[in-house]
C-alpha cells in the first residue's frame, strides 16, 4: 500500500511539472510571441462581439482551441474534485486573462471569439481526459498514460521552439 502511494506522489509531482511547464509555453507564445515582434504589435483593439466574421474554422480559430485542449486534461488530472461548472470557470478566466494580459502589454487583441474558442478547447481537453480515463477504467493508469503523451509532446514543443529560436528550420517565423 505504501509502494502504491509512493507511485502515486512522483505521477502527481510528473503532472503538476508538465502542467506549469504547459502554463509556461502558453505564455511564451501567447504573452510573448516566442519573442519575435510582429507588424501589428503596439495596436491595441478589442472585439466584443462574438463571431464578428462569419464562423470559419480558419487556422487562428483551430489554433486557439488545440492550445487549451492541454489545459482540459490537466485540469481533468489535477483538479478532479472540482465539478465542471468550476473547470468551465477555470477555462474561461484564463483565457479571459490572456486576451486581457494580450491588451495590455500590446502583443495581440482582446477578442471574445478567442475567449471562446480557448474555452471550447479546455472543455475539448477535459472530455479526452474523461474518454480516456473511462477507457482505461483506472485514474492512475490513465494519468500515467496522458502523462507518457505529455512528456513526449512537451519535448518535441520544446525542441520544435528551440529549432525556430535558432533559425535551423526551413520554417522562418520573423
Amino acid at each position: 500500500m505504501k509502494e502504491q502511494s509512493k507511485v502515486n506522489n512522483v505521477t502527481n509531482r510528473l503532472t503538476t511539472v508538465l502542467f506549469i511547464i504547459y502554463l509556461i509555453a502558453i505564455c511564451w507564445i501567447l504573452l510573448f510571441k516566442l519573442g519575435v515582434r510582429f507588424s501589428y504589435m503596439g495596436n491595441r483593439s478589442v472585439n466584443l462581439i462574438p463571431f464578428r466574421e462569419p464562423l470559419i474554422l480558419n487556422g487562428e480559430n483551430i489554433l486557439n482551441v488545440v492550445i487549451f485542449v492541454p489545459l482540459g486534461v490537466y485540469a481533468g488530472i489535477l483538479f478532479e474534485r472540482w465539478i465542471f461548472g468550476k473547470k468551465l470557470l477555470f477555462f474561461f478566466l484564463l483565457s479571459s486573462i490572456v486576451e486581457g494580459l494580450q491588451y495590455i502589454l500590446r502583443v495581440g487583441a482582446f477578442d471574445v471569439t478567442d475567449i471562446i474558442m480557448n474555452t471550447l478547447g479546455g472543455i475539448f481537453g477535459w472530455i479526452i481526459f474523461k474518454g480516456l480515463d473511462k477507457a482505461f477504467n483506472n485514474s492512475i493508469k490513465a494519468q500515467k498514460f496522458i502523462n507518457i503523451i505529455a512528456a513526449t509532446g512537451t519535448i518535441l514543443m520544446i525542441l520544435l521552439l528551440v529549432l525556430l529560436k535558432m533559425n535551423m528550420l526551413p520554417v522562418k517565423y520573423q
